[in-house]
């Protein structure tokens, strides 16, 4: 296996589960230390079960089996100033930031027309909102560091073309297609 990201230190939303978990094993495993944000709660619109504290301690046992060092963070990327503090902290104990990794976001299904207000806004604000609260507290770090690094927005192919009854959900993948090629204009 390579190791590209030894000395490096990674942020990722989402870490719990899933893909989260899965990057942040992969970045472990190519040398990378972990700064780990996840909710830890259910959505109130979703119609599943929401990641644990139990899952992301899981992640950090993961990260940690491969010899680097993880902090986990149990916060809410709809909520800026805990993004901030979790950034600052992770920052300040693991010596700096060179990837994020913007993974946290729910999904739901229903026809457009049954698409309650409170499911558009959350769905809007997890998966848009949140992913410019971790990009507002992570670019000026990385910029004010001067030693480059790399940012990813997971989308879908939600992202890129309209599927049926993911209406909501493909606004805000598509949103965040923009976001990322605007913000790779300015910061690239």
């Amino acid at each position: 296996m390579q190791k590209r990201f030894v000395g490096k230190v990674a942020l990722v939303t989402g870490a719990a589960r899933g893909q989260g978990r899965g990057h942040c094993v992969r970045l472990a495993q190519e040398g990378a230390d972990i700064i780990a944000l996840d909710v830890c709660k259910t959505f109130t619109t979703t119609g599943y079960d929401g990641p644990t504290v139990s899952d992301l301690d899981e992640t950090i046992r993961l990260v940690e089996a491969e010899g680097r060092r993880a902090l986990p963070f149990v916060v809410d990327t709809r909520d800026f100033e805990a993004v901030s503090g979790a950034v600052a902290s992770g920052v300040e104990t693991l010596g700096g930031l060179d990837v994020v990794i913007a993974n946290a976001g729910i999904c739901t299904g229903s026809r457009f027309v049954d698409i309650s207000l409170e499911q558009w806004k959350e769905t809007i604000d997890v998966n848009l909102t949140g992913t410019f609260h971790t990009l507002k507290a992570t670019v000026p770090v990385l910029i004010a560091q001067g030693r480059g690094g790399s940012i990813v927005l997971t989308s879908s192919v939600a992202g890129l073309r309209g599927l049926p009854f993911l209406a909501d959900y493909s606004a805000s993948k598509h949103a965040l297609v923009g976001l990322a090629r605007s913000v790779a204009n300015e910061v690239g």
